[in-house]
């Protein structure tokens, strides 16, 4: 027979842990002894042992006790089982991202995007853009993951075309142009003309009933005067109804 401090150290446990395990229902509280100490059996400790393996692995105190009482142990287990290798890869994946910041790729971002952001220097693109992009797809893969991949490979594309290629360097470079210049004007009707033909009537509709795609492009927009005019004057000639930029 034990008393409750010699079943704690044996265990690995603390009396104050085993008295909450007590209270909780989950250990039964042995009978007293003479002296009114508490004695504790091989069962105890063995049942014990039990609860604190289901403790340690995450499961709350009221489900061991619903456990423990109940028939399902064994499916619960394969359950917690599965939980616990999802946890796992979680982690690794984790420390894989920490290795690959201390080993100075600072960008937690998928290495196709980071190997995009490398190459815009060479295709004429400024530090501006370049710093840009990589906030931008920074915030799409944090918060949309599932469809980020896709969303990045359609924008990605269109540095392979040599026409849409130079609309986006232009783009670029109005940035500190005047907002009434004619030159954004031009660059909006071009860009129009550019989206249909390459979309046609189905344009992209990336992430519906999210608020991520106009933070994206509020972000763009705040930067540049002439960038937030030539967004509304694509965007009035892109909805039905309203007007579109002057050619």
């Amino acid at each position: 027979m034990l008393t409750i401090g010699q079943l704690a150290g044996y265990v690995g446990v603390t009396t104050k842990t085993i008295r909450v395990y007590h209270a909780k229902g989950l250990l039964p509280e042995p009978e007293r002894d003479a002296s009114g100490y508490r004695r504790y059996r091989a069962a105890d400790a063995a049942e014990l042992i039990r609860i604190r393996t289901l403790a340690e692995a995450g499961v709350p105190l009221a489900r061991i006790r619903e456990l423990r009482s109940g028939d399902g142990l064994a499916p619960a287990l394969r359950q917690i089982d599965e939980d616990l290798t999802a946890r796992i890869a979680d982690l690794q994946a984790t420390r894989e991202r920490l290795h690959r910041l201390a080993s100075g790729r600072l960008s937690p971002l998928p290495d196709e995007v980071a190997a995009y952001l490398a190459r815009l220097p060479g295709l004429g693109f400024g530090d501006r853009w370049v710093a840009l992009q990589n906030d931008l797809w920074l915030l799409v893969f944090a918060t949309h993951p599932e469809t980020a991949h896709r969303n990045f490979r359609d924008q990605a594309a269109m540095l392979a075309d040599p026409a849409l290629l130079a609309l986006v360097l232009e783009y670029d470079r109005v940035h500190d142009l005047d907002p009434h210049d004619p030159r954004v004007d031009a660059l909006a009707a071009k860009l129009v003309a550019a989206t249909r033909a390459r979309y046609g009537a189905e344009l992209p509709a990336y992430d519906q009933g999210s608020a991520i795609p106009a933070l994206v492009q509020g972000a763009v927009n705040a930067s540049s005067p002439a960038w937030r005019r030539l967004d509304a004057l694509i965007r009035a000639h892109l909805t039905p109804g309203k007007p579109g930029p002057r050619s």
